[in-house]
């Protein structure tokens, strides 16, 4: 009877934390995600201090379903103990949250597999630390749950690292999602798909290095657009076909990355959204403007959600809704 009691104790314990760490439409039917990028944060010096306000404050106001960092978070030593920095707000206030990693995170004598392993032991993160025969750490698919039947996945988030810097002799550059990561992707997509009577689930797709497209997609101007372009796109040289998939398998309708600091547009380009979050950062890069982050929420059921941008002083920008307010674009 004793080791009967125990078991279930134990049973229950763990029922408990697989249920804190699901994610779950809310009974209105929306789930927000709340994207943090290029932090460049650096323990000790007083313009990060602004970077840790940033978190605060949004978290207050914009109180999240699902926090994503994606990537160039920390960039000076200790490491580990910026991190615990960084993720104290969302632990403190039981907020799930993941990680992409950006090309600088790893720059600090600390290795990219050893982040993931300190990530992944956090609570309330939604990380792996890798996957088998898959490059790079901290590739995900995270399913959202309806707020009506409690097995039932109505949505999707893919996590990818998109690497650092290009690894082919002779072609200098950023890194890029590589094809083992792609075929990753479609299997996952595919076996979700089967699962919901052949239909693809409303997807995002989140990471730190900005695919060729949005180039290509800014630069038509017949694309409906928002926010502001105010640097070049620093992609990959070379194009591994990440959003060619994404448009096979059509469950994705929604990409977002940091890199580069004073890009914040968003972009139609073939049904699918690209767009930038909000460099979140302070004045420790070449960054002038007010920091903040992008906003999306999506809705149960449908291949829509709304995106805006907050800012540090509490500005609210480009609030707009997806697809209604694409129409014309693409086209």
């Amino acid at each position: 009877m004793k080791y009967k009691f125990i078991i279930l104790l134990l049973l229950n314990i763990i029922t408990i934390s697989l249920n804190a760490q699901k994610l779950t439409f809310k009974k209105d039917r929306t789930f927000k995600i709340v994207q943090f990028t290029d932090m460049h944060y650096v323990k000790g010096n007083p313009q990060s201090d602004t970077t840790l306000l940033l978190i605060s404050r949004v978290l207050d106001a914009e109180k999240p379903d699902l926090v994503i960092f994606t990537g160039d978070i920390v960039t000076g030593n200790p490491v580990k103990e910026s991190w615990d920095d960084i993720t104290k707000f969302v632990i403190d206030r039981k907020t799930p949250f993941a990680v992409t990693l950006g090309n600088h995170d790893h720059e600090q004598g600390v290795t990219r597999e050893e982040i993931a392993r300190f990530i992944t032991s956090y609570p309330y993160n939604m990380n792996t630390p890798s996957v088998p025969d898959v490059s790079g750490v901290m590739n995900d698919v995270l399913p959202i749950y309806s707020s009506e039947k409690n097995l039932e996945v109505s949505a999707l988030i893919y996590c990818f690292d998109s690497g650092a810097y290009s690894t082919i002799k002779g072609v200098k550059g950023y890194g890029w999602i590589t094809t083992d990561q792609i075929e990753w992707y479609k299997k996952q997509s595919l076996r979700y798909t089967l699962s919901n009577n052949f239909k693809p689930l409303p997807a995002l797709a989140y990471f730190h290095i900005v695919l060729p497209e949005f180039k290509l997609a800014f630069n038509d101007e017949k694309n409906i657009r928002y926010g502001l372009r105010k640097e070049e796109e620093c992609s990959s040289e070379l194009n591994s076909g990440l959003f060619l998939s994404m448009k096979e398998m059509g469950d994705v309708m929604g990409v977002f990355v940091g890199h580069d600091h004073v890009n914040n547009y968003i972009v139609n380009y073939h049904d699918i959204a690209l767009a930038y979050g909000k460099f979140s950062g302070w004045k420790t890069t070449y960054t002038p403007e007010t920091n903040g982050v992008r906003v999306v929420l999506l809705k149960e059921g449908k291949r829509e959600f709304d995106s805006w941008l907050h800012l540090l002083d509490g500005t609210i920008n480009y609030k707009v809704s997806y697809p209604s307010e694409f129409v014309n674009s693409g086209k």
